[in-house]
C-alpha cells in the first residue's frame, strides 16, 4: 500500500485527485498508476484503470486472475467493473468511499453474485494515511 500511496502523491502533485494503485503478481509489483483524467482528458483514466492497462500489457493478457490490486481509495463502479472484467483475484484498498464506493460502501460490484466473477476484498489497509491524503487535497481545493 505504501507504493500505492506514493502513486497517489504523484497525482496530487499534478493537481489530480490523489488516488494511486499498484498491481502485484507473485509478490512483485508489475504495474503502477495514479489518477490522471484531467491531464489526459480521459474520463476513464482512474488509477485502477491505468494500472490494469499497464499490468495487462506487461503480462500480455487482458485477464489478470492471479493479480492482487492495491488502491488507496475504494474503487468506483467503473473501476470495480473493470476489476471484475479483468478477473482480478484480490483487491486491497485503504479508505472507503461513502459517496461512490462500489466495493461494499454504496454498491457491491466486486461481490455481486449475478456477475461471473467475484473478487476477494480487503479494506482498511493504511486507512488513516489514505483518507488523510484525499481529505487534505479537497480541503486545499475548497480554499
Amino acid at each position: 500500500m505504501q507504493a500505492a500511496l506514493k502513486e497517489a502523491r504523484k497525482a496530487k502533485r499534478k493537481n489530480e485527485v490523489p488516488i494511486g494503485a499498484v498491481a502485484v503478481l507473485d509478490g512483485k509489483i508489475i504495474a503502477r498508476g495514479h489518477n490522471c483524467p484531467i491531464m489526459t482528458t480521459d474520463p476513464a483514466a482512474h488509477a485502477e484503470i491505468v494500472t490494469l492497462r499497464r499490468a495487462a500489457k506487461k503480462i500480455g493478457n487482458y485477464r489478470l486472475p492471479e493479480v492482487i490490486l492495491y488502491v488507496t481509495i475504494e474503487p468506483c463502479a467503473m473501476c470495480a467493473g473493470a476489476l471484475v472484467n479483468a478477473r482480478v483475484r484480490e483487491l486491497h484498498f485503504g479508505a472507503k468511499d461513502p459517496k461512490a464506493g462500489a466495493c461494499g460502501s454504496v454498491l457491491n460490484v466486486t461481490g455481486n453474485k449475478k456477475l461471473n466473477h467475484r473478487i476477494k476484498v480487503h479494506a482498511g489497509i493504511l486507512e488513516k494515511e489514505c483518507r488523510e491524503l484525499i481529505k487534505e487535497f479537497f480541503k486545499e481545493k475548497r480554499k
